[in-house]
């Protein structure tokens, strides 16, 4: 596999584009996203999913409203759930779920999208969009736009973002372990916010380099999960550790990771770990096996 990957130059492009994104979101996204006191609900696939989990944590622990998170899949926006707002996020603007989502809520609930490529009919299909196109990207993977859409989102939140830069910047310098890349099983955890953060980097590994991972809330853990960890596997934790779990962790043998910096930064260390072990197994980590950029479903399925 070429040395010059898209997902090494896009993951590696996201100080850069973390400014950008949050200042668009500090200086109010022209007015597109949902101020505070709004119900908001927020939708998206896989990555994107994910980073609208987040999103909505955030933004309800901060107390700017009641703002939930759905697949585009599963979403329940009917009238009796109140919803002032949807915001969408999808990096190509294709994506037939998401498409299907702002069609069927126009004119009952504004919609604002949050994408890479304004030039795709999510464009039409939306009240209005907050375009990224300065986070799009040619890897089929999903790195810097992901992590972008989710630092504008935190700025238009009042978040000050300049710390978790320089932690991007500190995780694009940071060695990676002979261990993380040998490792046979990965078990990420979250709490509050980094739960998505956690799916994501689960979700990275396992596109990226097809490897076995799993992700939970991290209180969850020992509720089941934890029989998995055992030598040779490593569990990941992104944000606040509960008290104790290193210990329980470390009991099993498994290699217990966790870092004092942003956990978005934390995650841009997950996405070098995963080009990583896809360089080890001569995968190419800009096209998985059995995926495209954008999940395109006929009228039928």
């Amino acid at each position: 596999m070429s040395d010059d990957a898209f997902m090494e130059q896009e993951l590696r492009s996201q100080p850069e584009t973390w400014r950008e994104a949050a200042r668009i979101g500090a200086s109010g996204a022209e007015g597109a996203l949902p101020e505070a006191g709004a119900r908001v609900a927020v939708i998206g696939c896989g990555t994107s999913w994910f980073m609208a989990q987040s999103y909505a944590a955030l933004r309800e622990g901060s107390g700017q409203g009641v703002t939930d998170a759905f697949a585009a899949s599963e979403a329940f926006l009917g009238a009796p759930r109140g919803y002032d707002a949807v915001v969408a996020i999808t990096r190509s603007g294709t994506t037939t779920e998401v498409l299907r989502v702002l069609e069927t809520v126009r004119g009952t609930i504004p919609t604002v999208t949050v994408l890479g490529d304004p030039d795709t009919p999510a464009t039409p299909l939306s009240d209005r969009t907050v375009a990224l196109p300065f986070a799009d990207e040619r890897s089929v993977v999903q790195t810097r736009f992901a992590t972008s859409a989710l630092a504008l989102l935190r700025a238009h939140l009042g978040e000050d973002l300049t710390a978790a830069v320089r932690d991007a910047e500190a995780a694009l310098a940071a060695p990676v372990a002979r261990e993380w890349v040998d490792a046979e099983q990965f078990s990420f955890l979250g709490t509050g916010w980094t739960v998505g953060v956690a799916n994501e980097a689960a979700l990275k590994m396992r596109e990226a380099s097809q490897s076995w991972t799993e992700s939970y809330p991290a209180m969850e853990y020992r509720h089941g999960p934890i029989s998995i960890a055992a030598p040779g596997r490593v569990t990941w934790l992104f944000g606040q550790a509960p008290e104790g779990l290193a210990e329980d962790v470390a009991r099993t043998g498994a290699h217990f990771v966790h870092h004092d910096r942003d956990p978005l930064a934390d995650l841009v260390l997950v996405q070098r770990v995963a080009l990583e072990r896809a360089r080890a197994k001569g995968l190419d980590p800009d096209n998985p096996r059995s995926l495209t950029r954008s999940v395109m479903l006929s009228a039928e399925s």
